[in-house]
This record gives structure tokens, C-alpha cells and sequence, in this order.
């Protein structure tokens, strides 16, 4: 298995319950930081860098992490239907490579707390309860994928493009993907992984009443059900995704990798996490690095 990663890597089997950052995991400050970067006589230039971790051993993690920049760096996209389990492997991807996480609903939420001229025709969409036009959504994540960070380290664009449209309005912007990752998990699990779904209004946090039940009758007497997690919707919300998806696949279908996501979530970021690296392999191959 082809693999940039210069330590075995596990994770921990807790579940993941934490909102995706966009942030890395910072070094522990007892270790030192490892640097190392090699130049050939060539116009691209490979650098990575090797943070070692802490290891806690009753809960295992990876330990190091890859920061790979190159002067093409790596371009992801990913896609899954409502909990299919994207968060977390956006989560692991991102503190594993260092890509800049990007995600429409956050974009959103930025541009109108900052109130930008983009930001307040969005806030005029939404306050009268339209959706924000394509126009509106592209904007943003092409003035996102223009910012340095995301030049220099590369970016992993969550969920989005969600339309064959926006997925031609990219094309046209010369945005397109090393790799679009698919996560197929069967209807019935998502069905009953978003109706088991309990959160806790005092603390944000998300429970499931069979695989993650919450750790004392008192939290489990205030947990309440997210309006949106009926099976009535749940199976709406799958159909819109579908009918989405299948032309999203055939704007990708050169780049596009199907991944099975019904399995434990280190198992499916080990084979994510193996897919990214042979990019970087095959690059380094074909460059003589």
C-alpha cells in the first residue's frame, strides 16, 4: 500500500463527535518539530515536514502528520450523503495533510458576519427564505480558492459542488480536483443514523441511541430530536442528494473515487489516506524526485 506517511498510523475508536476544523492539530510543545525539504534541479520543489504527537495509550492516534507542498498542491473533493460520516474523514484528511478545509455553509456564515457586499446580498436571500444563487456561491468559493493558504497547501472542498451547474461553473474557473472521494453508505444505515440521532441542547453535543448513547440518564432525559432527523425527511433529504449526485458524477467521473463508508472510520480514512499519498507518489515519480 503506497503511502507518504513516515509512522504506522492509528486512531483512536472513539467516536468523533466534534464539528470539522480547518485548523491543524498543533505539535506537542515537549517535542521538537522536524523540518525537511528536498531540491533537485528542477523547476518543482517537494517539501514536508513531520510533527511527531503524543501518544496516549489508552486512546492510540496517528503519529505524525504529512505537510506536503508543492507547487501543484493537492485539490479534493468530496461528497456523501447525510451522515455518511464526511465531517469526520474531513476532519482526518485535514489533520493528516494539511489541506485548507472549505465549506460552502461556513463560507456563508463568514461573508454575512463580516458584512461584505457579497455577504449582504446572501443575508437578503436568506432572510426571505430563498436559496442563495449559484452566482453568489461560486463567488465566494472562488475569492476562498484564490487565497494564498489554499495556493500554497492545497484545499479540500466539503460537499460542494452540489449541481451539475455548479459543478460546469468551477470547470469554467479552471477549478477541478486531483481526486472527488464518494462516500456510499446504504440508505437504510443513513435512515437509521440520522433518526437515532439525539442532541444535547446544553451542550451542542451529538448522541446516537444505539452506537453512542450518552454517558448519564440525566443528559439522556434533556436530549431532543433535531427537527430535521425524521424518517419522513431523512428519506427526502436522500432522494434530493441522489438525483444531485448522479450528475455531480458525471462532471468527476475521470477523477472520481467510490469509497465504501459503511465501516469503522479508521478503516475508511486508511484507504482515503491511501489514495491521497499515491497522488503525491505518482508526482514525485513523474517529476524524477
Amino acid at each position: 500500500m503506497a503511502s507518504l506517511s513516515l509512522s504506522s498510523t492509528h486512531f483512536s475508536s472513539t467516536p468523533s463527535r466534534s464539528s470539522v476544523s480547518s485548523s491543524s492539530l498543533s505539535p506537542s510543545p515537549s517535542l521538537p518539530l522536524f523540518r525537511s525539504s528536498i531540491r533537485r534541479n528542477h523547476r518543482r520543489r517537494l517539501s514536508f515536514s513531520v510533527i511527531p504527537r503524543r501518544i496516549s495509550l489508552s486512546s492510540p492516534i496517528s503519529t505524525s502528520q504529512i505537510r506536503c507542498s508543492i507547487d501543484e498542491p493537492l485539490k479534493v473533493m468530496i461528497s456523501g450523503a447525510p451522515a455518511s460520516g464526511k465531517g469526520t474523514q474531513c476532519e482526518l484528511i485535514v489533520q493528516k495533510f494539511g489541506l485548507v478545509h472549505i465549506s460552502t455553509g461556513d463560507l456563508l456564515r463568514a461573508e454575512v458576519s463580516s458584512g461584505s457586499d457579497i455577504g449582504k446580498k446572501a443575508q437578503e436571500f436568506m432572510n426571505s427564505g430563498r436559496l442563495v444563487p449559484d452566482e453568489i456561491v461560486i463567488a465566494m468559493v472562488a475569492g476562498r480558492l484564490s487565497r494564498e493558504d489554499a495556493k500554497e497547501h492545497g484545499w479540500l472542498l466539503d460537499g460542494f459542488p452540489r449541481t451539475f451547474a455548479q459543478a460546469q461553473s468551477l470547470d469554467k474557473l479552471n477549478v477541478r480536483p486531483d481526486i472527488f472521494l464518494l462516500l456510499d453508505v446504504p440508505d437504510e444505515i443513513l435512515i437509521d443514523r440520522c433518526v437515532g440521532r439525539r442532541l444535547d441542547p446544553v451542550t451542542g453535543k451529538i448522541y446516537h441511541i444505539k452506537s453512542y448513547p450518552p454517558e448519564s440518564d440525566e443528559i439522556k432525559a434533556r436530549l431532543v430530536t433535531r427537527p430535521d432527523d425524521t424518517e419522513e425527511k431523512v428519506k427526502a433529504r436522500l432522494q434530493i442528494y441522489k438525483n444531485n449526485s448522479e450528475a455531480i458524477i458525471s462532471a468527476y467521473s475521470d477523477v472520481m473515487i467510490k469509497i465504501e463508508a459503511n465501516r469503522p472510520k479508521e478503516v475508511v480514512f486508511e484507504e482515503t489516506q491511501t489514495l491521497l499519498s499515491q497522488i503525491h507518489l505518482k508526482r514525485m515519480i513523474r517529476t524524477g524526485k
